[in-house]
């Protein structure tokens, strides 16, 4: 379930297709760069009522990673 918000939230944010967001996709091959990282992390709390420290932020890769963080704080 979480997988499939974030992967909402990532289609509507970089207008891609479901199918082109996996789990093992980085974030490199989804076409962010830090800007859009810090507003994609912006609508993930909002919308997953947590705190996204930059600290952690650093560490999302991938989406797997942000699912993984956000199954542990919520």
């Amino acid at each position: 379930m979480v997988f499939e918000k974030v992967q909402a939230i990532l289609c509507d944010f970089l207008e891609l297709d479901a199918q082109d967001v996996t789990p093992e996709s980085s974030f490199d091959e989804l076409g962010c760069d830090e800007l859009d990282m810090i507003d994609l992390t912006m609508s993930l709390e909002d919308d997953f009522c947590t705190e996204i420290t930059d600290e952690v932020l650093e560490t999302f890769k991938t989406v797997a990673d942000v699912v993984a963080y956000l199954e542990k704080v919520i």
